[in-house]
Parts: C-alpha cells; sequence; structure tokens
C-alpha cells in the first residue's frame, strides 16, 4: 500500500466502492453505515460478500479510542434499556472470536456487569458450562468456560454481544442452547450493525414468544445489503480472477524486503487479573485493570523507538480485549498515532485499492496450538500501511516457537515493519473447584443374552436397561422438537427402521462384498493400539456404532495374539459428554491408561471432539487423570484422529442397519427424568425383533476372513505405523464449507460419509444426499433408501466424501427446504 493510495483512503474514497462498482453490490439504511462498513470478497459460493467493519479493530486498524468506544456506547445504551436495577443484575456474553473485545467493550459500558466469552481453545482443567456451533464460521465449536459456574446461572439479563447481526442464525442457537439449561426472562441483543434481510426480520420476535422471553436488540447502525441477480457467479469469477494473478495485490507471505529488528517488552501484568473474559472477568478484575494500565502503556511507549510516529498494537485472535486497553492506553501516553488491530482465521481476497476494504494480507501458520489442528491465519492491511512499529501482543499460550519461526507472525511483520516489538500477556487458568463427594457403588455392566444378542464375554454394557420404557417418537415429531428446541436428539428414539427385503438383499450383497476389506481395517487399527496405546488395552467402545468394532478388534486380538481383552461399551452424547459415571466405573476396575475408545468412523469429528472436552471436564470434577481421548476407529474419512484401520470412505455394513446389526441395542439415552446424577446413561434392548437380528452373522463374516487378510494386516499396519498420521481436519473443513453453500447455517445437519448419510435415512428427515461423481456400489444402498424416501441424490465434483447426507434444516410437518421448495418424506 502507497502513501498516496493510503492519502486516497483517508480523502473519503467508500472502502466498499471497489466490490460496489464491479458486483453491483448496494449498501442500504442508516446514513452512518458506509462509514462502520466497507466491503471485500472471498471464495464462498453462496455469499461472495464480506461486509468489513471499520470500527471493530479486527480486518482494519483503527484508533483504539474509537474501537473502545463504540462498545462503551452501546453498554451504555443497554444500560438505559434495562434501568439501574435490572442492568445491576446482566451478564454479558460475547462471541469467539471476532467480538471478544466488543463484548468486553460493551460489559463496560454496564459498568459492573460480569462478562464472559465463547472460546475455541478448550483449558485442561476447565469444566465447560455449556457450548454451540456457529456454521458460517471458519472453526465452528464454541465452549463456554466460566471459572465460577453459576455465572450463568442467575436470572438476570443475558447480554449476548456479536460484531453483526445478519440472519440471527448464531444468536437464535446461542440462547435456545443456554435458555434449556439456564432459563430467565430476559435477553438483550447487542450488534454493531443489524443487517438482517426482510424476511428474517421477524424471526427475534417469534423466537421470543417461542420461548417465553423478552428480546430486546440494540445497534449503532441497520441496514441491508441488496444484490443483483448473478452476482454470486461475478463475484466467485472476481475472486478466481485476483487468486490466479498474484492472489491480491499486495497479499504476500511477508517474504522479501528489509527485515526489521524483534524485541520483547515486559508488561508487568498484574498476577491474578485475566488475560481477557475467556473463563469471566469480573469488576473487581476491572479495577484492578485500570489501574494497572497506565504502567504497562509507559513500559511499550519506553521500548518503541524514539522516531516511531506511526504504531499498530496487534492483538491475536480472542485475545482482542486487553491489545485494545493497551492501545488506548498507548494512545494517551505517547504523540504517535495509534492503532489497533488483531489477527483472524478468516481467509479474504486482498486488493490495494483504495475503495476495498482489505489492501494487504499477511499469511502465517497458527501458534497457539489449536485444538482443531493447523492451519493459516491472517493480518490485514498491516503491510504497506506506514507503520514505524508493531507491538504484538499475545497470550503465554500462544508465545511457542511458531510464533518465532521464520515464517511465523512475527518474521512476516518484521519484513515489512522496522521494530516489532512483542509483550506477552499470561493465560490465566482458572482454580480447580474440590471434587464433590459421590457413591462409591455403581453397577456392574449388563451382559446378554439378557441384555444385547451378543454374548456375555463380549461386550459388558455400562448402561440401564429401558426395554420396558416407551421412548419411541415418530421420525417427522422427532426432528421438530429437535430442530426447535423443544428437546435434545437423546432424549427420545426414533421408531426402528424395518428394512424392506430388498434392502436386506443389499445388505448382504455389500457384506459379501466388503468383509475381507473389514477384517483387513479391524486387524490395522488393532495392531496400532497394541503397538502404540497399551500392549493389554482396555477395549471401551462408544455405544451402538462402536460396539461392533470393539467386538470385532477383540476378536482379532484373541485370534492373532491369544489376548483376552475386555470390552465395554458407553454412551456418548453430543453437547452433553461421554457417561461420567461409566467413566468412574472404568477408573475403579481398570487403569485409565490403558482404556482405548473404539467408534465405527468419523465424519466431521464430532464426537472427537467431544470425548475430549468431556474427558478435561472429567479431570477437573474427579481428579482422574489418565484417560487417552485420542478414539481408535475401523475409518477416518474426516482425519481426524491418529489410529485408524483406513481413511478410505466405504460401506461399512453395519450402518446400513440399526439394531439388528447392533445386538438388538437401540441408542443410548439421557433424560433427567430417567437418568440421575449416579445413574449410567440408558438403552432398549429390542429383543421382540429377534427374528430380524444379523448381529452375530456381520461378526461373524468378518471374522472368518481372518486367516486370509493376516499378511496384509501386517504390511498395512507397518505402513501406516511409519506414516504420518496426523489428524488435518479436512472433513470438518469440507462440513462448513457445505453447511455454508447450502444455506444450511447449522453444522449438525451436515452428516458427511457413507455410515453417516446411512444414519440421516434411517433416523431423522432427510433434506437431500450428495453424491461424490461416479461414487460405485457403495452407495446402493443410499441410493435405494432414497428413493424409498423421495429424497433427491445430487452429484458433486470435487466431495471428499463418497457422499454427505443433509438433514432437513428447517423442519416442521409442513416443512419447505431452504430453497423455499416442499420436499417430499
Amino acid at each position: 500500500m502507497t502513501e498516496r493510495a493510503r492519502a486516497e483512503g483517508r480523502a473519503g474514497v467508500w472502502s466498499g466502492s471497489w466490490v460496489a462498482e464491479r458486483l453491483g453490490v448496494e449498501l442500504a439504511g442508516d446514513d452512518s453505515l458506509t462509514g462502520l462498513l466497507g466491503l471485500a470478497l472471498r471464495r464462498n459460493p453462496k455469499r461472495a460478500h464480506l461486509l468489513v467493519s471499520n470500527v471493530l479493530g479486527k480486518h482494519v486498524p483503527q484508533s483504539p479510542s474509537v474501537v473502545h468506544g463504540h462498545g462503551v456506547a452501546l453498554g451504555r445504551r443497554v444500560g438505559d434499556l434495562l434501568g439501574a436495577e435490572t442492568a445491576g443484575h446482566a451478564v454479558v456474553l460475547g462471541y469467539a472470536e471476532t467480538a471478544t473485545g466488543l463484548g468486553h467493550s460493551v460489559a463496560d459500558g454496564l459498568g459492573a456487569a460480569p462478562y464472559l466469552h465463547s472460546t475455541r481453545r478448550p483449558v485442561a482443567g476447565v469444566r465447560r458450562a455449556g457450548g454451540f456451533e456457529e456454521s458460517h464460521s471458519h472453526a465452528t465449536s464454541h465452549l463456554l468456560l466460566p471459572e465460577d459456574p453459576a455465572l450463568l446461572a442467575g436470572d438476570g439479563p443475558l447480554v449476548l454481544v456479536d460484531d453483526e447481526f445478519s440472519t440471527g442464525n448464531t444468536v437464535l442457537n446461542t440462547v435456545r442452547a443456554l435458555h434449556e439449561r439456564y432459563p430467565r426472562k430476559r435477553y438483550v441483543v447487542v450488534a454493531l450493525v443489524d443487517m438482517r434481510s426482510p424476511a428474517d426480520a421477524g424471526r427475534l420476535e417469534d423466537f421470543a414468544r417461542e420461548i417465553g422471553a423478552r428480546v430486546d436488540l440494540v445497534t449503532a447502525a441497520s441496514g441491508t445489503v441488496r444484490l443483483p441477480p448473478g452476482v454470486l457467479e461475478k463475484g466467485q469469477e472476481l475472486v478466481a480472477r485476483y487468486e490466479a494473478g498474484s492472489a491480491g495485490a499486495g497479499a504476500g507471505s511477508g517474504a522479501g524486503g528489509a527485515v526489521g529488528r524483534v524485541s520483547r517488552v515486559d508488561l508487568h501484568w498484574p498476577a491474578g487479573i485475566p488475560d481477557g473474559g475467556r473463563h469471566g472477568f469480573t469488576a473487581a478484575h476491572r479495577e484492578r485493570l485500570e489501574n494497572a494500565l497506565p504502567g504497562m502503556a509507559a513500559r511499550i511507549a519506553d521500548a518503541l523507538p524514539a522516531d516511531a510516529r506511526r504504531v499498530l498494537v496487534l492483538g491475536c485472535e480472542e485475545l482482542m480485549y486487553a491489545p485494545l486497553r493497551l492501545a488506548d492506553a498507548l494512545e494517551r501516553t505517547t504523540d504517535a498515532d495509534v492503532r489497533y488491530s488483531t489477527t483472524t482465521r478468516s481467509p479474504v481476497l486482498a486488493v490495494d485499492d483504495p475503495g476495498y476494504a482489505i489492501r494487504t494480507r499477511l499469511v502465517f501458520p497458527a501458534h497457539d496450538d489449536p485444538a482443531d489442528g493447523p492451519g493459516e491465519r491472517y493480518a490485514y492491511n498491516v503491510a504497506g500501511a506506514g507503520f514505524d512499529a508493531v507491538v504484538a501482543v499475545v497470550d503465554s499460550a500462544a508465545d511457542t516457537p511458531a510464533l518465532h519461526a521464520p515464517d511465523g507472525l512475527l518474521g512476516r511483520l518484521a519484513a515489512h515493519v522496522p521494530h516489532v516489538l512483542l509483550a506477552v500477556v499470561p493465560s490465566y487458568v482458572p482454580h480447580a473447584p474440590h471434587a464433590p463427594e459421590r457413591p462409591s457403588m455403581l453397577p456392574e455392566p449388563l451382559r446378554g443374552p439378557d441384555f444385547s444378542s451378543y454374548a456375555s464375554d463380549e461386550v459388558g454394557w455400562l448402561l440401564q436397561d429401558f426395554s420396558d420404557v416407551t421412548l419411541e417418537a415418530p421420525t417427522e415429531e422427532r426432528e421438530e422438537a429437535i430442530q426447535s428446541g423443544g428437546a435434545h436428539y437423546a432424549e427420545s428414539l426414533p421408531v426402528e427402521y424395518q428394512p424392506s427385503e430388498q434392502y436386506q438383499e443389499l445388505f448382504h450383497a455389500a457384506l459379501d462384498a466388503s468383509a475381507a476389506r473389514l477384517a483387513r481395517a479391524v486387524g490395522a487399527v488393532t495392531e496400532i493400539v497394541l503397538a502404540e496405546r497399551s500392549p493389554r488395552p482396555v477395549l471401551v467402545s462408544l455405544a451402538r456404532a462402536g460396539t461392533p468394532v470393539g467386538i470385532l478388534m477383540r476378536r482379532w486380538a484373541q485370534y492373532r495374539h491369544g489376548l483376552d481383552l475386555p470390552h465395554y461399551a458407553v454412551s456418548i452424547v453430543r453437547g452433553r459428554g461421554i457417561d461420567a459415571n461409566a467413566l468412574r466405573w472404568l477408573a475403579a476396575h481398570h487403569d485409565p491408561a490403558d482404556v482405548v475408545f473404539v467408534d465405527g468412523w468419523t465424519g466431521k469429528g464430532a464426537i472427537t471432539r467431544e470425548l475430549a472436552a468431556a474427558l478435561r471436564d472429567f479431570e477437573v470434577t474427579d481428579r482422574v487423570t489418565g484417560f487417552n481421548p485420542e478414539i481408535a476407529v475401523l475409518a477416518d474419512p474426516g482425519s481426524c484422529v491418529r489410529t485408524y484401520g483406513t481413511r478410505d470412505d466405504f460401506l461399512i455394513p453395519s450402518a446400513c442397519l440399526n439394531s439388528t446389526v447392533s445386538g438388538l441395542i437401540s441408542r443410548t439415552v439421557l433424560r433427567a427424568d430417567l437418568v440421575g446424577p449416579h445413574d449410567f446413561h440408558g438403552a432398549k434392548f429390542y429383543r421382540e425383533l429377534a427374528g430380524s437380528d444379523l448381529s452375530p452373522a456381520f461378526l461373524d463374516a468378518v471374522s472368518a476372513h481372518y486367516p486370509d487378510v493376516t499378511d496384509a494386516v501386517h504390511a498395512q499396519a507397518k505402513e501406516l505405523l511409519a506414516a504420518d498420521r496426523t489428524p488435518t481436519w479436512e472433513g470438518w473443513a469440507a462440513v462448513e464449507r457445505i453447511s455454508e453453500e447450502y444455506g444450511i447455517d447449522d453444522v449438525n445437519l451436515v452428516k458427511p460419509g457413507v455410515g453417516e448419510t446411512t444414519r440421516v435415512m434411517l433416523r431423522r428427515v432427510p433434506w437431500k444426499v450428495l453424491a461424490r461423481a461416479g461414487a460405485g456400489p457403495d452407495l446402493d444402498h443410499v441410493r435405494l433408501l432414497a428413493e424409498q424416501r423421495g429424497v433427491p441424490v445430487e452429484e458433486v465434483d470435487d466431495l471428499p466424501y463418497t457422499c454427505v447426507g443433509l438433514i432437513h434444516p428447517k423442519y416442521t410437518r409442513g416443512a419447505t427446504g431452504a430453497d423455499g421448495k416442499a420436499v417430499a418424506f
């Protein structure tokens, strides 16, 4: 970015004009809207344009007093809306990563309100108070990790803060999840801009009536984006053209040019003050921080070069508030022109034009060991912006060798800025609470033939028997209750699908075709477990899909090594975690270090994450360590785990059926009126389906091939043990992309892979199936089910899975799809 270009930008050229002129995009609304927002482009088949805030401090360097001031002003408006007495009981919740600083500033404006922001960084020893998904984001799993579990449990207003209120999906999903757990009478949604379309405008009021609470909206400006016909295609072509050229003018990684000096400044950050709102930030914390800021700003000013006239304070992803307040204090301490922005996960096209919001882009690898795996990170509008110095503020968890590597953030900055100053804020780690007292006696595992059609030595079920309880609901009724927030999927059971004769023939054909392939995968994953995890592992399958795999692994260990391995099945529920009482039973009877959790396959990796988070919670509550969260699976098409037999996405026949290939056991149930705090989760034994049971036949068909595949397993296991099996999470990225492309707005409704797609067809209300072009017999059973249910199958190029099942995104019993068309069931 040249000095002339910066002058043009300051001279009044709107930073959205480049996109508006080329795509015909129009920003309509309040007069202040173009001052608050610019436009940029990203590769996205559903929405090519990106609204870029000029006052958020994320993509566009801005005066810190302006950034903080906008949040404080919104907070004061919330205080006026609530009244002093009610505002005194409010709690503020901000969204990671973009709105963590904005939310904290809103809390400042409210005065005494405690603040919490969601986080994508799980913290060992901290128990979750909740979590939710943000489907349009580049990393969707949000965790709520307050140090004080009672922070969200009060009945005062909850103030939810995001940078932009567009469809409202993220906020409504959050409120629905929290209201189920911590009901209250009032919510206030705060955003810098309200950009809802007319179609979305009434959803907030409808939602408030649905949950029986008041929901207000406070924003700084409002408007809409008007899009001409064909804008998506034009936007895609424009992005492709610029990416194919120079990846956007000025969008380089930072190689070449003079190398600046990198040094470190000690802030003397006060002990006990959190680095932000990840675990909660109270009025007492706020007072101590305010008192400490002038001294810390003075240390930064003293460490800067005397001739520095233009200084950027650069935060790091979720770490927005501490750098913002340091920048704000520095702005008052020095005569330099101080600006503030932060790094981000969001990939955006850079174009060096005064009418475009993202002028330059620095690219560097993540340096805080993110839970969802490695990836690129970005700093926008820093290179070429004329900064004499950059103060990079990171927390201690992000002060890693990757940060200091030649291609790391500091190296990228030093290639463009003469002086780089590193300031490290200590990552706040809450104190672990005392473990509560619990009953010492838990029941022994259930075993066949009294519970399940498996032999008693094949598996012990750490479950309750709910066989006499009516739990089934019609699929459509169940889907509506789940999506409306009225019920969790684990509180009821779908009516068991009874396969037609034609479908059973498909199952047997699939089993004949894949039994040897399955045997190789079983052998390979078992050999990896024995080599890397434990010579005598305790297999713990995740009921129910993991249970046949656990039995087959146990059989392989017995056949090949003469081992008689213990095997149990336990319940894990998305959003609720693993059965903690089952973990207590396992810890009382086995060394947790020997436990290997087993599942059938990975989809997008949601259960992988759920298990890891649940085990962290368990360490806090019970102070039991040693359980390894790494799941062993037969197939890992989503690249979510290190221990697998194959990463191919192929038909595992046990996915074709429900209980009749899983020991006649239902999926697990967790409902408050049936499962007490000291009980195992439950499941049903469908004894009445014994005439249709194929469970033993499935196991026998696969294990019969063990002698034939021994040499192949040895070679496959040797190859896998020598390979780099680091998870790439490419499946999760694909799910995010599909969710956004098809306008679903909830990654939980996207089920990737043959196994997950089959379960959608059997248990949920399917909308459509995406099939990889040219997919063969592995999809015969899916095509048959789709034909029976009137579900379209759409062939897609470049699909990383063989197929993906889409659950109906807006299901009611008078359902219309996201495309506005009725769907047949």
